[in-house]
């Protein structure tokens, strides 16, 4: 039932912030939609010292962050200043072009913090990948939750053991977190074409094996799995429908190799829109390697 096991690199962004990147991989390039996945942390910051993910563009994607510990300050070109906090979704619809910068409160940094999460990005349908951008925070009291037999499953995106989440996708899929009791068991149905699940923390035994974190695990297509919580376990289970081929580019993700050439002129032009209260810095576009140099997915980037 296991088709691909993965253990995601780790990459150091600085001051000790941890990236765990499980997507895209050479593994695995996507599964459904899902096109990029980052687990960071968990980190602590000093007092004075906190996240700071600058100004820098997307397109052709929704991004999906979701926190287990901490908080982030999300601001966007569009105007939007949104705090979240663990629970919680920002969905944000890059589609024709966004800006956004991610960054720890000034408040917040006033004493020690931590910080863990993930952030996701999910493709667009070819019929939406130039939608108007668009910014939706869900609390996390909106989010459907399932609770029972040491299973504390809340839906993030999506629909998933017969409930549906609040968060307005594009395609078909489904996107939960997992907080299992250790010996609770989980049975992940095979609901959409492509399936995985993401060991955060903890371990599980599944088809006879012992595993531990982190971890992602591609599942074969159409058998649903039984999973057992070894220990005290955190699993985020991913699934949906694949939208074709997409070309990833920092962060820019396409179906068109053409229209990533136009977004990092954009951007090297200074075509984007800025972001209200935060102009003063950016990413810059990351020099372009050669041939030989590049790694699958060309993802040289700062941004989560």
């Amino acid at each position: 039932m296991i088709e691909r096991s993965l253990s995601p690199p780790t990459r150091d962004l600085g001051d000790g912030f941890l990236v765990r990147r499980a997507l895209p991989s050479d593994g695995c390039r996507s599964i459904g939609p899902f096109v990029f996945f980052d687990h960071f942390g968990p980190t602590s910051f000093a007092a004075g010292r906190g996240l700071d993910v600058r100004p820098h563009p997307h397109i052709g994607l929704a991004t999906v962050t979701y926190l287990f510990e901490g908080e982030i300050v999300h601001r966007d070109s569009l105007g939007n200043a949104q705090v979240i906090s663990p629970g919680a979704v920002n969905w944000m619809v890059a589609g024709a072009g966004i800006v956004h910068s991610e960054r720890t409160a000034a408040d917040t940094r006033r004493a020690p913090s931590s910080l863990t999460g993930i952030q996701s990005w999910v493709a667009l349908p070819l019929e939406t990948e130039e939608c108007a951008p668009s910014f939706v925070h869900h609390a996390a009291k909106s989010l459907p939750v399932i609770e029972n037999a040491g299973r504390r499953i809340r839906l993030i995106a999506g629909a998933l053991f017969g409930e549906r989440s609040p968060v307005a996708t594009l395609s078909p899929m489904g996107y939960a977190d997992a907080d299992l009791d250790a010996g609770a068991q989980l049975a992940f149905p095979a609901e959409y074409v492509e399936c995985a699940l993401y060991l955060v923390e903890g371990a599980i035994d599944l088809a006879g094996q012992r595993i531990e974190a982190p971890r992602l695990l591609v599942l074969r297509a159409g058998e649903p799995v039984r999973l057992r919580a070894a220990t005290r376990a955190r699993v985020m289970l991913l699934a949906g429908e694949p939208l074709g081929p997409r070309h990833v580019w920092w962060n820019f993700v396409s179906s068109s190799h053409e229209r990533i050439e136009a977004a990092k002129s954009a951007w090297r032009a200074g075509r984007f829109e800025a972001v209200p209260g935060d102009e003063e810095e950016f990413i810059p576009l990351p020099r372009e390697r050669p041939p030989h140099e590049a790694s699958p997915g060309a993802d040289e980037s700062e941004a989560l």
